[in-house]
């Protein structure tokens, strides 16, 4: 399933109205850490060095992320995945 950037845009934007920030052992969960991310996932080029570091550290909070409505199709697309990988920090189990 491809993810359009409009779609990861209005996904972002919910979370920032939402302001839903949780404390994970002393990690901000902030889904909009991952907007580095965001070209990688909706295309084929590779993760930036600022993508891979943002996503290693929003890790422990990716479980949280795909119990949203709203983040879960992003941060569960096969792209998101494949980034992941590509960085070195697959998807923990949830």
């Amino acid at each position: 399933m491809k993810v359009s950037y409009a779609t990861l845009c209005i996904m972002v934007t919910l979370v920032a109205l939402a302001e839903t920030e949780l404390c994970v052992t002393a990690v901000t969960c902030n889904a909009l850490q991952l907007s580095a991310c965001a070209s990688a996932i909706t295309s084929s080029s590779p993760p930036s060095s600022v993508c891979c570091s943002k996503l290693k550290e929003q890790r422990p909070c990716l479980c949280q992320y795909l119990k949203d409505p709203n983040l879960k199709k992003l941060v569960n697309s096969p792209n998101a995945r494949k980034v992941a990988n590509a960085c070195g920090s697959p998807f923990p189990t949830c």
